[in-house]
C-alpha cells in the first residue's frame, strides 16, 4: 500500500483560465477550453508532478453567484465538494478585471475552509511590467502570484507555492495493514456490502473517521491480520452530502485503488456487466492492484447448478483480460459469502506477494520459449537470455534479450499467461519488462 496523493483543486469564477492553467500542468488538453463562460461544468482531473512531489490536479466549473439556474446550482455544489477534497486550494482570479463582488465570495469560503491556498491573478501576460495582481490583496488571502496561463508565464512559481502547502509524506511502514477497496458503479451494494462485513466481522470497536477529502477508511481485524477497508461510497451518512460530491466518485477510485492491496470490484448480478465495469477492473489491474470481482445481488437471481458458472463465462468472455480474476457471488442483503470475497481477497493479497526463485523462472521460461520461440526481429532470430524476478506488489519479471524491441503485444501475453499457469497469481496482475543483455535488472 502507497500513501494516498494529495488532491490539489482550482477553483474560481468562469472564463478566468483555470482549464488552460490545468491543461498546462497536465501536459495535455483534457479540458474543454472556450472563450465563453460555464464551458467546464463537470471536474477533470488527472496526475501531475512537481519537485519530485506528484498530486492529483482537478478542474472545476466556474463559481456564478447567487444565480438560481440548475445548472448554476449544480456548478457551486461541485466546487463546494472539490474544496471539501481537496488538500490544498487554488483560487485563480482575472487580474484583468479586478476583484469582483464574486471573487470575494468565494474568497470568503476559502477563508473559512481551513484549506491551504494559493490565490493565483491569471491573465497577466506582460508580468512584471503590469503588477494589477497587488489589487487582489484585498481577498484576504495572502499573497496574489501573478502568472499567465496561456504562455506559461510564472507558472513554475506557483507550482512550488503548490507543492510548499502539500501534506508531508509519511510511507507505510513494514508492519502496515492491508488495505482492501471495495469499488464499482454507484448503487451496485457497495456500502451495504462493507456494513455487512464490518458489522458481522469487525473486532475493533474504535474506527479512524473518514473526512470528506478521502474515502472512509475502517480498520478491523479478521484472521490475525490488521486490515483496513476503504469504502468508496462511505460507510456512514454524512450530514446532508450536496450532489455535487458525486462528481468525485471517480476520483475516489482512484485514489482508493492508489491506496490498496486488493479491489474488490461490486458488481450488479441482476444486470448485465457494464463496460464501466470492465473499465474499473482494467483500471485496477493497470495500476498493479490484485482484484476480486463480487457479484452482488445473487439472492434475486432464478439459479441452478450452472447459472454462476454460465454467468461467470459470459463475464470473461466480454473481456479476456479478467480470465484469471476469481469471482465470488453474494448478497450483501442476507450476507451469502460476504466473508468468502474478504478471504479470497486476502489470497490475492498473498499471491501478489510471491517470489519465485531465478532457476525456477528460468526452467518455466526455458519450457515457453522450446513450446513457442520468439518471433523474429528484422530478420533476427530473438532470444530470451535470461529472466529473473525482479519485484513483487505486483510481481514484476524481467527478460534480457538480444532483441529487447522484438517482442510482440501477443507473445508478452503467451509469456505472461505462461507464467500464470505456473505459479497460482489469480487476481494479480504481472508486469513484463524487456532488457537488453547490458540493462540492469533493477
Amino acid at each position: 500500500m502507497s500513501a494516498p496523493l494529495p488532491v490539489v483543486a482550482i477553483v474560481g469564477r468562469p472564463n478566468v483560465g483555470k482549464s488552460t492553467f490545468f491543461n498546462r500542468v497536465i501536459g495535455g488538453r483534457s479540458a474543454i477550453v472556450e472563450d465563453r463562460p460555464g464551458v467546464t461544468r463537470d471536474r477533470n482531473f488527472g496526475q501531475a508532478e512537481w519537485a519530485g512531489r506528484p498530486f492529483w490536479l482537478v478542474d472545476t466549473g466556474g463559481f456564478i453567484g447567487e444565480d438560481v439556474d440548475p445548472l448554476a446550482v449544480a456548478v457551486r455544489d461541485q466546487i463546494m465538494a472539490a474544496i471539501g477534497e481537496a488538500d490544498v486550494v487554488v483560487f485563480m482570479v482575472d487580474g484583468r478585471e479586478g476583484p469582483t463582488a464574486e471573487d470575494q465570495a468565494v474568497a470568503e469560503i476559502l477563508r473559512t475552509s481551513g484549506r491551504p491556498v494559493v490565490l493565483l491573478v491569471n491573465k497577466l501576460d506582460r508580468h512584471p511590467e503590469e503588477d494589477a495582481q497587488h489589487e487582489f490583496w484585498s481577498l484576504g488571502l495572502g499573497e496574489p502570484l501573478p502568472v499567465s496561463s496561456s504562455s506559461g508565464r510564472g507558472s513554475g512559481d506557483v507550482l512550488d507555492a503548490i507543492v510548499a502547502h502539500l501534506p508531508e509524506r509519511v510511507p507505510p511502514g513494514d508492519d502496515a495493514p492491508l488495505y482492501i477497496a471495495v469499488i464499482g458503479r454507484p448503487n451496485v451494494g457497495k456500502s451495504s456490502f462493507a456494513n455487512r462485513l464490518l458489522g458481522e466481522e469487525r473486532t475493533v470497536v474504535s474506527d479512524i473517521p473518514g473526512t470528506t477529502r478521502d474515502s472512509i477508511d475502517t480498520p478491523f481485524r479478521y484472521g490475525g491480520r490488521d486490515l483496513v477497508l476503504v469504502d468508496t461510497a462511505g460507510l456512514r451518512r454524512q450530514a446532508r452530502v450536496k450532489e455535487g460530491v458525486e462528481y468525485y466518485s471517480a476520483l475516489r477510485t482512484e485514489r482508493a485503488i492508489a491506496r490498496s492491496a486488493v479491489c474488490l470490484l461490486l458488481i450488479d448480478s441482476t444486470e448485465e456487466i457494464h463496460v464501466q465495469d470492465l473499465r474499473i477492473a482494467e483500471r485496477t489491474l493497470d495500476a498493479g492492484c490484485g482484484l476480486v470481482i463480487v457479484a452482488n445481488k445473487w439472492d434475486l437471481i432464478e439459479k441452478d447448478d450452472r447459472t454462476s458458472a454460465a454467468y461467470e463465462k459470459h463475464v470473461k468472455e466480454r473481456a479476456p483480460s479478467l480470465a484469471h480474476v476469481p469471482m465470488v457471488f453474494i448478497s450483501a442483503l442476507t450476507g451469502q459469502r460476504v466473508r468468502k470475497a474478504l478471504d479470497i481477497a486476502l489470497e490475492v493479497a498473498d499471491r501478489r506477494e510471491t517470489r519465485i526463485a531465478t532457476s525456477e523462472v528460468n526452467d518455466v521460461v526455458g519450457e515457453l520459449v522450446r513450446r513457442l520461440p520468439p518471433p523474429h526481429h528484422h530478420g533476427r532470430a530473438v532470444k530470451i537470455l535470461y529472466a529473473t524476478q525482479a519485484g513483487v506488489r505486483p510481481p514484476t519479471f524481467v527478460f534480457f534479450s538480444n532483441e529487447p524491441k522484438g517482442f510482440t503485444r501477443n507473445y508478452l501475453r503467451y509469456l505472461t499467461n505462461g507464467l500464470r499457469r505456473a505459479w497460482d497469481f489469480g487476481g494479480v496482475p504481472l508486469q513484463l519488462r524487456i532488457r537488453g543483455r547490458r540493462e540492469d535488472a533493477a
